[in-house]
């Protein structure tokens, strides 16, 4: 069948550009979803607003527009990203509001403000006045004017803000402020630093997982290796002494992620199936769409105490017909479906336009065919031992799962047809069809 790359398992803008994740929560019995949106652009020219989908159970979603746009003098640039709090039975949302003066600025270290500004809803997308937080004489004098993306969280009864910022030394950093309530006053408690390590810190998350907590963040700037920080920007996590930092995913198409918790307790990552500066391209973009959200993720400790990411339990609902396959064995199947299957050593599998395999101790992703690739080429990441693998596929795109999410590679593909032969070699499993998510824009 005719692949017109619309997805059945991962958010996507009806139309124009979509970007990082925001405000992620559970308010008044509803998922939201916001994220940085180009209604007007598929190329993201022009102001960033907060577009917005919600749903009841992660599968059936609604769009319901634009619900933040930049119409204040404190973020008339672009409503930049941000987070989401339930406090007092309202919806917190916490965001930078971009400034940009005309003139001749290198808005770096002049032209630019960064306010932190809050708004709150009772419905998710009715939103009140806005109310600015922080400005850039709240920040600490080492700053440039790039402090951004705030994430909010209640610990020993107070609220802490975390923000990503530039120094004037071109190292980033992280900033803590607390405060009693939410409009603040919000203080200057202290600087979350490690040195060498990127001129800019994006992003920032600080959350908790079985008690342990964890410092997520895109930093810019990192070195690019054979294994490491292979994208033009990454995303990993710190834990607590700040010594290791883990990339949350290895593939071509990552960025931006933000954490939440569900009523069940779960703590749920999503990212961004994208990047900027990239050297590939998203054909969707002709169509007038670009950009994906991944499917959430759930976060986990496996025996060994280090941070895993797991499919969000409620894809298994839409598992359809089940395929065992064999090495040797070539199967048909229909995009999107899932690929599971246990590993004991080195194997191969093809999809005709991509091939993975495991040898020697390194997974590698590889396009085959630069049409479906579209300049993605290339991606490895080095694993002692695999034990596992899941892949969930989608019209165009994939999450690649690696013992059981120590290591996750997701890309975008964009293929002619949804029809795919599955090539396995030295490795046998399942192969599921799924069905698709509802996705529905409100009239």
């Amino acid at each position: 069948m005719k692949n017109d790359w619309r997805q059945k398992l991962h958010l996507e803008p009806f139309k124009g550009w979509l970007n990082d994740p925001n405000g992620l929560s559970f308010f008044n019995g509803m998922y939201h979803v916001y994220f940085q949106y180009c209604p007007d652009s598929a190329e993201g020219r022009g102001n960033k607003y907060w577009g917005h989908f919600q749903s009841p159970d992660l599968l059936k979603w609604e769009f319901t527009g634009a619900v933040l746009v930049p119409d204040k003098a404190e973020d008339k640039s672009g409503v930049y990203s941000g987070c989401g709090l339930v406090k007092d039975d309202v919806l917190c949302l916490f965001y930078t509001g971009n400034v940009k003066h005309p003139g001749n600025y290198d808005y770096i270290t002049d032209g630019r403000e960064a306010n932190q500004i809050l708004v709150t809803t009772k419905d998710g997308h009715s939103m009140s006045d806005k109310v600015v937080l922080l400005r850039n004489e709240d920040y600490p004098e080492c700053c440039t004017c790039h402090v951004r993306d705030p994430k909010v969280w209640e610990e020993d009864g107070k609220l802490k803000m975390v923000l990503g910022a530039r120094k004037t030394d071109d190292t980033g950093c992280a900033l803590i402020y607390a405060a009693d309530k939410p409009e603040g006053p919000w203080v200057f408690e202290k600087e979350i630093y490690t040195p060498d390590f990127g001129y800019m810190w994006e992003c920032p998350d600080i959350f908790t997982v079985n008690g342990k907590k964890y410092l997520g963040i895109s930093p810019q700037g990192l070195e690019h290796t054979e294994f490491e920080h292979q994208n033009v920007y990454s995303s990993g996590y710190f834990d607590e002494d700040m010594k290791v930092f883990t990339e949350w995913d290895y593939g071509f198409d990552f960025y931006a992620p933000q954490t939440f918790e569900t009523p069940d307790g779960r703590r749920l990552l999503i990212g961004w199936m994208g990047i900027v500066d990239i050297p590939y391209t998203n054909p969707t973009a002709e169509k007038g769409w670009q950009h994906c959200l991944t499917i959430p993720r759930e976060l986990a400790q496996d025996e060994y105490g280090r941070l895993v990411q797991r499919p969000f339990a409620e894809l298994n609902s839409l598992r359809r017909e089940k395929m065992g396959f064999s090495s040797g064995d070539v199967l048909k199947t229909d995009l999107p479906f899932e690929l599971s299957a246990l590993v004991e050593h080195d194997f191969e599998i093809r999809f005709g336009f991509l091939e993975m395999r495991y040898k020697n101790g390194i997974f590698t992703l590889e396009f085959t065919n630069d049409n479906v690739g579209c300049g993605r080429t290339k991606r490895s990441v080095k694993l002692p031992q695999c034990m596992d693998i899941r892949i969930i596929a989608d019209t165009s795109s994939m999450e690649v799962y690696l013992n059981g999410g120590q290591r996750v590679m997701s890309t975008r593909f964009y293929p002619a047809s949804t029809d795919v032969d599955v090539r396995a070699s030295g490795i046998s499993g399942l192969i599921y069809t799924l069905g698709g998510m509802e996705v529905k824009a409100r009239e």
